[in-house]
């Protein structure tokens, strides 16, 4: 599942992200309330952790304007821990609140507890033409590709590519079938076509390249996308 966390402290930021990526989830950032409503503009979200005070767009405001038309959960963080200040957020929309310093165990538990709130309530939709393997996903509606979280920028030729190959998952093509299927036409002598765009590929949503977690050859066969369950 994707949780955005949005706090204008990137330490914070990124401590967080480490925690939920521990616990297996795909993490988006911003870091005012502008960059969070762009991000769920792009991507699907499941979750946001809202910090109350940022630059631009506050987190009180940013929750209004996203309960405007998403009913995703929001749990607020705040270094208040004033009544009034919990009051405030829950009323603005929010589904939680947690003050800072908080303990790393308590927070999953909160995420944990609104994501299952959030499933069991049936607000949580699961899209038909989202594709995923791990921290992989390919948006074929809004024709994103993130790698856990950050946004992958790719030609329409590799697009076509990788969405071919994250759709079917564990499934191996060969040369001439990943040709035929995405140039659409027969193939003729298309191994350097094909490998081309595959590194290319590779070097934008691998860590390292030479050792590729997603983007796998079966020698003497074709490619695949390995199989990753997904939370």
């Amino acid at each position: 599942m994707n949780i955005l966390v949005c706090d204008d402290d990137r330490d914070i930021v990124e401590a967080i992200a480490i925690y939920l990526k521990n616990d297996g989830y795909d993490v988006y950032r911003a870091y005012n309330g502008l960059d969070a409503l762009k991000v769920l503009e792009e991507q699907e979200i499941h979750l946001i952790l809202m910090d109350i005070m940022m630059p631009q767009l506050d987190g009180m405001r940013t929750t209004m304007k996203i309960r405007e038309s998403r009913n995703i959960p929001v749990i607020m963080l705040s270094a208040k821990s004033e009544d009034t200040d919990k009051i405030m957020g829950l009323n603005m929309g929010a589904d939680d609140y947690i003050t800072k310093p908080f303990n790393p165990l308590e927070l999953l538990a909160r995420v944990k507890s609104q994501l299952r709130r959030y499933t069991t309530l049936g607000s949580f939709v699961t899209r038909e033409n989202v594709f995923r393997s791990g921290g992989l996903v390919v948006d074929d509606e809004q024709k994103s590709v993130t790698v856990d979280g950050e946004p992958v920028k790719l030609t329409p030729v590799e697009y076509k590519m990788i969405k071919l190959l994250t759709e079917n998952a564990g499934r191996v093509y060969s040369i001439d079938q990943i040709y035929e299927n995405v140039w659409n036409e027969p193939s003729f002598r298309p191994e350097n076509t094909v490998a081309v765009h595959i590194r290319r590929i590779r070097e934008k949503i691998e860590i390292n390249p030479k050792e590729p977690k997603y983007l796998k050859v079966v020698w003497g066969i074709g490619y695949k996308i390995e199989k990753y369950e997904n939370d």
